[in-house]
């Protein structure tokens, strides 16, 4: 597996990643179109679904791969923005509170972060940039935070991300009859798409400007 070690190879793993997801959503479209009425129902259902894992399943991948290339800088956390650091203590602290760890663990954790950013960045938290299998606007809002990007385009999207995407598609995971529009599904898409590259384009920005550097 190619491995992002330089802007462009970043960009060209998130081109390849893009462009499958692309063409699967552009062959279901096509066969709605030739589709009798009985199939028709169930593609319509299964665009939705899959529409859904895709935007999951991207975002997912450009996170990942957004700190992958940020590992192999191999540099320390003070050559980083802050938030790279803060990410790191942000596992741990999640980590005490549910083991509800001793004295002695959390006066650690202080004393780490008061001894300041001497260790060296190797890897994030997978569960930093976990999308839940529920990717709503909130969950997108706090992988932007942990990336260190602005959020404010998702949330202007609220509405069609938590309401047009997300709960049509638990509802239809979950065996409810939704019904769908056929002459929404361009446009359907089309949103997620463009949620998609936008998404991209905010950390491939990033590190083309070496933006997470301190």
């Amino acid at each position: 597996m190619t491995r992002p070690y330089t802007e462009n190879d970043f960009s060209d793993i998130l081109d390849s990643d893009l462009i499958w997801r692309r063409r699967e959503l552009s062959d279901m479209k096509a066969a709605l179109r030739t589709a009798d009425t009985t199939a028709r129902a169930a593609l319509l259902r299964a665009i939705i679904t899959m529409g859904y894992a895709h935007w999951e399943g991207f975002v997912r991948t450009c996170a990942a791969r957004y700190f992958e290339h940020l590992t192999l800088r191999k540099l320390p956390f003070a050559s980083f923005e802050r938030q790279i650091y803060v990410n790191s203590i942000l596992t741990r602290l999640d980590s005490l509170r549910q083991t509800r760890s001793p004295l002695s663990e959390r006066c650690k954790l202080v004393n780490d972060i008061l001894d300041g950013q001497s260790g060296r960045f190797s890897f994030v938290k997978p569960e930093l940039v976990d999308t839940r299998s529920n990717l709503s606007t909130d969950v997108i809002k706090d992988i932007c935070i942990v990336c260190g990007v602005d959020w404010g385009h998702f949330e202007s999207q609220r509405t069609f991300l938590d309401v047009m995407v997300l709960k049509r598609r638990n509802e239809i995971a979950h065996g409810q009859q939704v019904y769908i529009e056929a002459n929404e599904i361009d446009e359907y898409i089309g949103s997620l798409l463009a949620l998609m590259e936008a998404f991209r384009n905010l950390l491939e920005n990033k590190i083309y400007t070496k933006a997470y550097v301190a």
